[in-house]
């Protein structure tokens, strides 16, 4: 079982001829909405990976937030634990260029009212079997109380570290298995890295903990106590790469769950999150357990 603790928005998504510098101005050409919202993406692609998947979260009780939990709930996620509140629904507005590349500025709304108390909802029947999955669109507090409460039941926890907050590297060492982009792993390492297998090996051995670097179409590079190892992505030519890093923890989740060890687990997310930039949009793009195993046999 997975539990997915985190958020939900829905996508305003705008297609631009470039990224804007600040103050800038750029013409765009197309506008769009998906579900979206990190903690719902990664439910979602756990589900697709094939898991059986809980997703804890906030939503609005408008339209707004009937579009936003539209994909998870047809998929089957099961969403008995979201709270539908008389708030605004959580958006995350997005701008992507012709490459493919986006800037994304997040308005919590609902998702700001996740509390400590329903982690320890969330958290407390979970046990060494199940997995945990969080991030950081939520109030810091409610995700510190999910992984002390998963550490403490020996449930195996995800942190993807993004977006990064000041308070980022203190709840860090709390999970099992941290999840950071390079930039992101730089700062928790507190500057820049020059030496990056070196450093994620320290932080392992250090912490007694697991850390995933993904490394965008170079893959991802992992290092725990004992080992390190890396796994190639897909070359893809990307369309959008806004459900990239979702895709591939949700799919980790799903494969840890499903009894893979690490290494085969991150192969099959690095694929899923290498296919995950051949559509528009982070929910409507993620693939299915189908389609990566046709990519893994290719």
């Amino acid at each position: 079982m997975i539990v997915v603790f985190g958020s939900i928005n829905l996508d305003l998504i705008g297609k631009v001829s470039r990224i804007p510098a600040p103050g800038e101005t750029v013409p765009g050409s197309e506008f769009s909405t998906a579900p979206g919202g990190k903690g719902a993406n990664q439910a979602l692609a756990a589900k697709r990976a094939g898991a059986k998947v809980k997703l804890v979260g906030a939503a609005g009780k408008d339209v707004m937030g009937d579009q936003a939990l539209a994909l998870v709930k047809t998929s089957g996620v099961d969403l008995s634990a979201v709270k539908r509140l008389d708030q605004q629904q959580g958006v995350a507005m997005i701008l992507v260029d012709a490459q493919g590349e986006n800037v994304i500025g997040i308005l919590p709304g609902a998702n700001g009212a996740m509390t400590p108390d329903d982690a320890d909802a969330a958290v407390a029947p979970l046990g060494p079997k199940d997995v945990l999955v969080v991030q950081q669109e939520i109030p810091q507090a409610a995700t510190m109380r999910a992984l002390g409460l998963a550490r403490l039941n020996g449930t195996i926890s995800i942190l993807n570290t993004a977006p990064f907050l000041d308070t980022t590297a203190a709840v860090a060492g709390t999970a099992s298995i941290v999840v950071a982009n390079e930039t992101e792993f730089a700062l928790l390492n507190g500057g820049p890295i020059s030496d990056l297998p070196t450093a994620m090996s320290l932080w392992a051995r250090s912490r007694r903990q697991t850390i995933i670097v993904t490394l965008g179409p170079d893959g991802a590079i992992a290092a725990t106590p004992d080992t390190m190892f890396s796994v190639p992505a897909l070359q893809v030519q990307p369309v959008d790469t806004v459900g990239a890093g979702d895709t591939f923890v949700g799919y980790l989740a799903a494969g840890l769950d499903a009894g893979l060890d690490l290494e085969a687990a991150m192969q099959r997310a690095a694929i899923a999150g290498s296919l995950a930039c051949l559509k528009p949009g982070a929910q409507p793009a993620i693939p299915t357990a189908g389609e990566v195993d046709k990519a893994l046999k290719g």
